[in-house]
């Protein structure tokens, strides 16, 4: 391959995946071209990506990014998948078809420059936290303490007005109130 062409295919990649820091590296040698298909085409429903990449190439064009950390699990042929709201929802995708396509090898996985290595890893990163669900902890954790003392400061309250509430009604329906 001519280095112009190369050139090429790494503009191409750069283009491609753009700022995107996080991404996951799977391999789809084995699998019918029907099935990639699907597998591609539910992928994409979900806003998901996956190219195939050529391995030399995606290690140049992604050279001291966030995406380099790949390098270490690009052998044989390999596709990246990227996109959706993060790599953990990607991982938890790509998880999910492993169990209706077993010959899908996952390779690795980068969040936030740290590698995922191996089927482990993935499957580890898959049960991560989206961010909206850890924004949702944290809002929860933040708010816990604040809903106890509301609810404890509210509690005596609730009940005194209680209190008077059916005092009032006894007062209303003309009944004595007897002293305690």
């Amino acid at each position: 391959m001519s280095k112009p062409v190369k050139d090429m295919i790494i503009e191409d990649y750069k283009d491609r995946f753009g700022e995107t820091q996080d991404a996951l590296v799977i391999g789809l040698r084995g699998i019918e071209s029907n099935d990639t298909n699907a597998i591609r085409g539910g992928l994409a429903e979900k806003s998901i990506k996956v190219t195939v990449v050529r391995n030399k190439l995606f290690g140049q064009a992604f050279a001291g990014t966030g995406l380099e950390p790949l390098k270490e699990v690009l052998t044989g042929a390999n596709a990246v998948a990227y996109g959706a709201e993060s790599v953990v929802e990607v991982a938890r995708e790509i998880v999910e078809l492993v169990k209706t396509f077993p010959d899908i090898e996952l390779k690795g996985a980068v969040l936030d420059g740290e590698l995922f290595e191996g089927e482990s890893g993935v499957e580890r990163l898959s049960k991560f936290p989206t961010r909206d669900e850890a924004i949702a902890k944290d809002v929860s954790i933040i708010l816990g303490p604040g809903s106890s003392l509301m609810g404890a400061v509210k509690g005596p309250g609730s009940g005194v007005a209680g209190i008077l509430k059916a005092i009032q009604s006894k007062l209303e329906d003309g009944e004595t109130i007897a002293k305690v």
